[in-house]
């Protein structure tokens, strides 16, 4: 019996992308990532604040998701069992990645608690809300990934 959709063991193209997990996930970890990139741009930075870190991993994984979007979408991936295990390697660096950057700037964010300009706090407050729902969604899709990976 023939599916249209595509299942955990398949690697769908095109639009199908849009309707399979994880890869569904793709767009919310395109649009929480960039808004931390935007609030953390628009933040003050200290001299020994972390943000500079936090900043190359959001334009770092937005870039790079961005990017494995487009190949997904537009079929690039021809031999699947090699794409599955690269899907999962990069979901996992960027759910590494994004839980590092998201600690730093929660403490950063405490520490400037005191001092800062209340608009700057408020900045900093969403940048985090927003860098640990990123985290969640690049965690979400690391484990998905890897029962697509492993069903090969």
């Amino acid at each position: 019996m023939a599916s249209n959709t595509a299942t955990l063991g398949n690697l769908p193209s095109g639009c199908g992308i849009c309707t399979t997990i994880p890869d569904i996930l793709y767009v919310p970890e395109l649009i929480f990532g960039g808004l931390v990139w935007i609030l953390v741009a628009c933040t003050l930075v200290v001299p020994q604040n972390p943000q500079g870190w936090v900043m190359f991993v959001s334009v770092f994984c937005f870039v790079m998701t961005f990017i494995w979007l487009v190949v997904f979408a537009c079929g690039g991936h021809q031999n699947k069992s090699s794409w599955a295990a690269a899907d999962f390697i990069y979901h996992s660096v960027a759910a590494f990645f994004y839980l590092s950057a998201s600690v730093a700037l929660a403490k950063v964010t405490l520490d400037m608690k005191d001092g800062s300009v209340f608009k700057n706090y408020q900045l900093d407050i969403s940048a985090v809300v927003f860098s640990y729902m990123a985290t969640v969604l690049y965690v979400i899709h690391t484990i998905f990934s890897a029962i697509r990976w492993k069903s090969f």
